[in-house]
């Protein structure tokens, strides 16, 4: 290889490195596409907790829903649940929450997300990752044969992780932003 052929296999590299590290910083344009991401994210979330609550939904189908649910969060993310019935607030692994969903006593159970927003911003954190906080409202009724019902509102705050990962495509590196779940915490429960 000559000498000017080793500097343009140089240069090209280093401008096919160059997107992929200027990335490395959120553009707006890039945070609005994120911001969009964990919205949707959210909304999907809210869509499968639906499902898996739902008494209708058969038990192949909650299970089958379960796992999609998992694959949107972080190792070790935690579930609040609250009731009006006591004070405090129980924290559960996401499976386990999801596994308490599906076995819940009530003949006929509705849940339904509202109010899904931003609360804060994204911020960079030392480990090159933004966080930021999504809040959404839950509505939760359940009704028994017997005549037992509950009703409440609880408002939650969603733990939102940016980061940046990697693929292989066609045996290039492509950099992507992904966005994660973490721990969903009870800030309000109300009848």
């Amino acid at each position: 290889m000559s000498k000017y052929q080793f500097i343009f296999v140089c240069v090209f590299a280093w401008l096919i490195s160059l997107p992929t590290l200027a990335q490395d910083d959120v553009s707006p344009e890039r945070k609005q596409a994120i911001d969009s991401l964990a919205l949707e994210k959210v909304k999907d979330l809210g869509k499968y907790i639906s499902i898996i609550g739902n008494k209708d939904t058969p038990f192949s189908e909650a299970n089958r829903v379960i796992e999609r649910a998992m694959e949107l969060f972080a190792d070790g993310a935690q579930m609040g649940v609250s009731s009006l019935n006591r004070e405090e607030v129980k924290y559960y692994g996401v499976r386990k929450y999801f596994e308490r969903l599906m076995a819940l006593n009530y003949d006929r159970v509705t849940i339904r997300w509202f109010n899904i927003q931003y609360i804060s911003d994204l911020e960079k954190q030392p480990d090159g990752r933004y966080v930021g906080v999504i809040t959404i409202y839950q509505r939760f009724q359940g009704e028994s044969d017997d005549g037992l019902k509950y009703m409440d509102t609880t408002k939650k705050d969603i733990t939102i992780y940016v980061e940046r990962k990697q693929t292989q495509i066609g045996g290039r590196v492509i950099g992507f932003w992904d966005v994660l779940l973490g721990d969903i915490r009870v800030t309000e429960t109300t009848s």
